[in-house]
C-alpha cells in the first residue's frame, strides 16, 4: 500500500519559506511514489490559480510553479472553497486538474487510515 500524505499550505509569499517548505515536502513526496493531496488555503490559494503562482524567489530553492507542477503531476491539488469564493476565485480560474472543496472534504481525507497530515 502506497502511503499517503495530505499538505495543507495556509500562507503565500507572505510567508516565503514556509511556503516553500510546504511546497518541497510535498513535491518530494510526490516523487517518492506517495499519494499526495495538496490544500490550498488562506493566501496560498494563489499557488493554485492559472498565472498567478507566486514567484518565492529564495535562494538555494526551487522555482515555485515547477513545485507545484510536480505536485499537480503526480499528486492532487485542491484550493479551499471559502477562501477562493473570498477571493473571486472559481473552479474556471484554476491549474489544470486542480479543483475546489471545503473543509468536510479535507476532513474526510484526513481521518482516512494510513494519511498522514501535515499543515504549513
Amino acid at each position: 500500500m502506497r502511503r499517503s500524505l495530505a499538505v495543507k499550505l495556509t500562507c503565500g509569499a507572505e510567508a516565503a519559506e514556509r511556503a516553500n517548505q510546504a511546497l518541497s515536502v510535498a513535491a518530494s513526496a510526490v516523487a517518492a511514489g506517495a499519494t499526495v493531496s495538496l490544500w490550498l488555503t488562506g493566501e496560498g490559494v494563489w499557488f493554485g490559480v492559472e498565472g498567478r503562482c507566486p514567484d518565492l524567489a529564495l535562494e538555494h530553492a526551487a522555482p515555485t510553479a515547477a513545485l507545484v507542477e510536480a505536485i499537480r503531476s503526480g499528486g492532487e491539488v485542491t484550493v479551499c472553497s471559502q477562501c477562493a469564493a473570498r477571493r473571486g476565485i472559481t473552479a474556471d480560474d484554476l491549474i489544470e486538474g486542480a479543483r475546489v472543496a471545503g473543509a468536510v472534504a479535507f476532513t474526510e481525507l484526513v481521518l482516512r487510515e494510513g494519511v498522514q497530515a501535515l499543515v504549513y
